[in-house]
């Protein structure tokens, strides 16, 4: 059986895959995850039923992590692009 089976290339369909089917989505996720800044809990004067209480609050993220959520989400854009190029192409 294995004569049939060209592994090279088998060994490249999984690795695209694994790339393109996980690591995309990971980088979108990464990038969303870079963009939301940390939570910071507000404490709030204590209501009638005598507990304090904590709401959650967003802070606007650093520069930093802005320009990482960019560099993600670039590269995301630039894959689909590239996809719809290789498909428009021919695909071959």
């Amino acid at each position: 059986m294995t004569e049939f089976i060209e592994w090279g290339s088998l060994a490249q369909v999984v690795v695209a895959g694994v790339v393109v089917g996980a690591g995309i989505p990971t980088l979108f996720a990464l990038g969303l995850r870079l963009l939301v800044g940390h939570d910071a809990g507000a404490p709030v004067s204590a209501d009638a039923a005598g507990g304090g209480v904590r709401v959650a609050t967003r802070t606007r993220p650093g520069t930093a992590r802005l320009v990482g959520a960019g560099v993600c989400f670039a590269v995301c854009v630039g894959a689909v692009v590239a996809g719809i190029g290789f498909l428009v192409s021919g695909g071959h």
